[in-house]
């Protein structure tokens, strides 16, 4: 049955009635189904919106999938919603013909059988479609659902697991609809909230610890989850599993993709109501959802009433405890241990370039490139750990996330990452002008026919070409030795230059293109078609200053920074 919803607008004096938010149906065992299908649901009052959803109870999202660390999962994936479609099992590690990226496509009317162990730790993942230039028409509609991942470290400990009453799944999305109510892929003055496929939520808890597993399962916006009063709460697992141990905070700043579960103690709440909120206006300007930035004339709208703004999320009633309440918060959680990275076999260097500085829609690149199926853009050998160092050159913060592995964040800007950041991950938020390094590890699965992918996890980026894909080889591959995006590959001289700089590879590669870009972002020298190793690059004719130097080879693409005096 349709459930009618209202929204509730943050700037009227009307009263909405309080939605209760639904908490998805449960899927276990070594046979999963899920059929994707078209529906609709009123979420505005008038027309009702176009929806996807998975499996026939649901007409918006689908079933959490609950599995245990070690088991098989024999999947079958339907597609009846008239359009070519993928399935991503997002932060999950498995071989690339099962990851569902977009070479794996699901024509309509098709099915999808893929099979693999489960081999993350305990934590909260996620599944979506991953379809080139459609995904954010489809995940925005509704085309998702929550894996839960148990094992046996995590059930050793005293923490609350009673799905839907102390153990709570919150998939939290922001949109805009349009006029007619139906859904806006790059709709940026997304203003409409949904938890669990509601407006206007509202649920009980009781009165104890209750955990609550949080996903930013929005296009583009990104939220500071925090509770009214400032209440302080424990974030005990991000991404990828459990942390050492509880991380007491006020505040956890989730970027699209990203997920996190915190415990909360209500002990002593009877009868009292909090909210969950989001401390936009403490999100720096660049953020999406953060306050609002000036506008180039011409540009599209992105004026959203939520953007700077505090405002609420989730009401929450406390109510009586349940019958064995958990009521402490353990003191630590499992060991884990980043990857030293005295073990990093190389560096690569991804940069986050647009157009020009002045672009806030996009397109985006990685190293000046757009997504392309064609190109690897690069390849590593089995068993290889490595650091990419991400650096953001736009004036917009990019949700940055990887296929295949979970990674350790090493820095920002050289600084620690805080706490609550320390564990697994497969998402990080890079903001404009801010450097962040992360540290993985490639092990298990090589394919050289079906690609992983990393992109920017906004989805109108992503669709946009702001992705790249790459292959894990064979352990003995003979490319090991012509790694890409390694500075080391290529040299640059004199530096600082007046008029004319060399640029030479030292691996016996041919250059097929060397761009130049200013501070801005803005191309402002392109050579094409060099084949050479070794090219003098004549930059008289630019102002005194620093540029970036992006040269393309057949396996690399590598940056370097070079000053005109």
């Amino acid at each position: 049955m349709k459930k009618s919803v209202f929204v509730l607008s943050l700037f009227s004096a009307c009263v909405f009635a309080q939605n209760t938010i639904p908490i998805p149906d449960t899927l276990t065992g070594i046979n999963i189904s899920l059929t994707m299908h078209t529906d609709s649901m009123s979420i505005l009052p008038g027309k009702y919106s176009q929806t996807l959803a998975y499996n026939s109870a649901f007409h918006f999202l689908g079933p959490t999938l609950i599995l245990n660390k070690w088991q098989t999962v024999n999947a079958t994936v339907t597609n009846q919603i008239g359009d070519t479609t993928t399935l991503h099992w997002h932060g999950l590690h498995v071989a690339p013909k099962n990851d569902g990226g977009p070479h794996t496509q699901i024509l309509n009317g098709a099915s999808w059988y893929p099979s693999f162990t489960i081999m993350n730790h305990a934590s909260m993942y996620w599944y979506h479609p991953h379809f080139m230039g459609k995904t954010a028409e489809q995940a925005i509609k509704g085309a998702s659902g929550l894996i839960i991942i148990r094992d046996s470290a995590e059930a050793a400990l005293t923490l609350p697991r009673k799905y839907g009453i102390d153990d709570i799944p919150l998939i939290v999305k922001c949109l805009q609809l349009d006029s007619n109510n139906q859904f806006l892929p790059k709709g940026m003055q997304d203003s409409t909230l949904l938890v669990n496929g509601v407006t206007n939520p509202q649920f009980n808890l009781p009165a104890q610890v209750v955990r609550l597993r949080l996903l930013n399962g929005s296009g583009e916006r990104t939220f500071n989850f925090g509770f009214t009063g400032n209440k302080s709460f424990y974030v005990i697992g991000n991404d990828g599993g459990l942390l050492n141990a509880p991380v007491l905070t006020t505040r956890i700043r989730l970027s699209p993709g990203e997920r996190a579960e915190v415990l909360i103690n209500l002990t002593g709440m009877n009868g009292q109501t909090i909210y969950l909120m989001s401390y936009a206006s403490e999100l720096l300007m660049g953020v999406q959802g953060g306050p609002t930035m000036p506008m180039p004339p011409g540009s599209p709208p992105m004026n959203s009433p939520l953007d700077g703004i505090n405002f609420n999320i989730l009401k929450l009633n406390v109510i009586a405890q349940t019958s064995n309440p958990v009521t402490t918060i353990p003191a630590t959680l499992i060991p884990v241990t980043p990857y030293p990275q005295s073990q990093a076999n190389l560096t690569r260097n991804i940069t986050f370039t647009a157009d020009s500085m002045m672009v806030m829609d996009g397109p985006f690149y990685f190293n000046g490139l757009s997504f392309d199926m064609m190109r690897i853009d690069y390849r590593m050998p089995l068993g290889q750990t490595e650091i990419w160092t991400l650096f953001d050159s736009t004036m917009v913060a990019h949700p940055f996330h990887v296929h295949d592995v979970q990674f350790f964040v090493l820095d920002r800007d050289g600084n620690s990452p805080p706490p609550q950041e320390q564990g697994w991950k497969d998402v990080v938020l890079v903001q404009p002008n801010e450097t962040v390094r992360i540290i993985m590890k490639f092990t298990d699965f090589t394919d050289s026919t079906i690609p992983y992918m990393y992109h920017c996890h906004i989805l109108m980026h992503e669709d946009d070409g702001m992705m790249g894909q790459f292959e894990v080889m064979p352990q003995g591959w003979a490319g090991i030795k012509q790694v890409s995006g390694n500075t080391e590959q290529v040299s640059v001289y004199p530096n600082p230059v007046n008029s004319v700089f060399t640029i030479q590879t030292i691996n016996s590669e041919k250059i097929d293109n060397i761009s130049v870009f200013d501070l801005l972002g803005n191309k402002v020298l392109e050579i094409k078609a060099i084949n050479a190793e070794r090219v003098g690059i004549d930059i008289s004719s630019l102002s005194i200053g620093q540029y970036f130097i992006q040269a393309i080879t057949s396996r690399d693409v590598v940056n370097k920074k070079i000053i005109k005096e």
